[in-house]
């Protein structure tokens, strides 16, 4: 089957966001499954174009994904999972949390948290396996740090009307 780039950067988005694949050649065959013949060298331009990294997944495996991943949700909404999915400590110190994640996860993190635009929230930076996310004078980094492991323990990182 013949199909335009734009469509089969659309799937291999999809692809990205819904299975573990870790190889070019891995994404060559989820995208024959759904109709879409590719050589390898488009993969690997279509991956890059699209900012495609790799990431170690839940099982410990470099998987491919999306450095700022585009799916259905709002980035407000879509914070949560990503702070769930990656994050595995938060520890503060002054106006800082800290974000522990696996290798190579750190800047999903920092890109989901940027992107929300949570208030309180003024800048991230992004190591390989660590965030620094820098709160604002009023909240401080002990109460931003809070909020993280309330996401990890299935909270929102969004404020309340009372916040």
């Amino acid at each position: 089957m013949t199909t335009t780039k734009t469509t089969r950067q659309r799937e291999l988005r999809r692809l990205l966001g819904e299975l573990d694949l870790g190889s070019q050649s891995e994404v060559r065959e989820a995208l024959a499954d759904r109709g879409i013949e590719t050589h390898q060298t488009t993969v690997s331009r279509d991956l890059d174009e699209l900012g495609a990294v790799r990431v170690r997944g839940s099982d410990g495996a470099l998987v491919y994904r999306l450095a700022v991943d585009p799916g259905p949700a709002t980035a407000r909404e879509r914070v949560d999972d990503v702070v769930r999915q990656f994050v595995v400590s938060v520890r503060s110190s002054g106006n800082l949390a800290v974000l522990r994640t696996p290798p190579a996860c750190a800047h999903p993190v920092a890109s989901a948290v940027d992107l929300a635009e949570l208030d309180d929230v003024l800048a991230t930076v992004a190591g390989d396996d660590t965030v620094l996310v820098v709160a604002s004078d009023r909240l401080g980094g002990a109460a931003l740090a809070d909020r993280f492991r309330a996401c990890l323990d299935g909270a929102t990182l969004l404020p309340t009307a009372s916040a």
